[in-house]
């Protein structure tokens, strides 16, 4: 039968080549697709997350572990999407409009996917707008904004004011290296995460 664990170990270990064998040969094999998404690629991002919280693995790594699960989805995507697996939850992100960081962004979106959510990635430079559309279009749970300046962490009050008036019902998280929990509670952030880790916990837990 299909070896889940060793699609996790590859995928911990960045082996995109083997990730891409090894879940085409587990489909070949017979195995749900949600199966290898949970116990394979999924189970191998929460390694990763764990190794990056302890400091153990750094950005470098988390890419190229997320890299690996990005090949192997290609593979799952339209089986997953034959079976009518729905993904945990569907989360926008984007990075406030004035700021131009998209690396942090980029590494929250990949472990989201590797938790299981559906990701809409709205680029940078994104205004409120724009924010609210994508929810709307997409019916997502769940908004991540992002900022690296401190002159555009007001942006993220302006998105969340909008939120407000459009009467949407999701959830907003904030990140990004000048954001606090502090300055979340202020502007009625819904949650606060100081890394990509947290952030894919904390999503799993407000869709929980």
């Amino acid at each position: 039968m299909a070896d889940m664990q060793a699609i996790a170990e590859a995928l911990i270990k960045g082996d995109r080549d083997t990730v891409l064998a090894l879940v085409q040969q587990a489909v070949d094999e017979g195995a749900s697709a949600e199966q290898i998404l949970n116990e394979g690629l999924v189970a191998g991002m929460d390694v990763v997350g764990v190794r990056f919280k302890n400091n153990e693995f750094y950005v470098p790594e988390v890419l190229i572990a997320a890299r690996a699960m990005n090949a192997g989805m290609e593979i799952l995507e339209p089986l997953l999407a034959e079976s009518g697996v729905k993904p945990a939850g569907a989360i926008v992100i984007g990075t406030v409009k004035g700021d131009l960081h998209d690396i942090g962004k980029n590494l929250v979106g990949m472990m989201l996917k590797g938790g299981g959510l559906q990701v809409i990635d709205a680029g940078i430079d994104v205004s409120a707008e724009r924010f609210i559309e994508l929810v709307q279009e997409n019916g997502a749970e769940l908004l991540g904004l992002s900022a690296l300046l401190t002159t555009t962490m007001p942006q993220m009050a302006t998105v969340i004011e909008a939120v407000k008036e459009a009467g949407l019902d999701v959830k907003v998280l904030i990140g990004g290296a000048p954001i606090t929990q502090d300055y979340a509670d202020e502007i009625g952030a819904d949650g606060y995460a100081p890394d990509a880790a947290s952030a894919v916990d904390l999503a799993r837990g407000m869709l929980g």
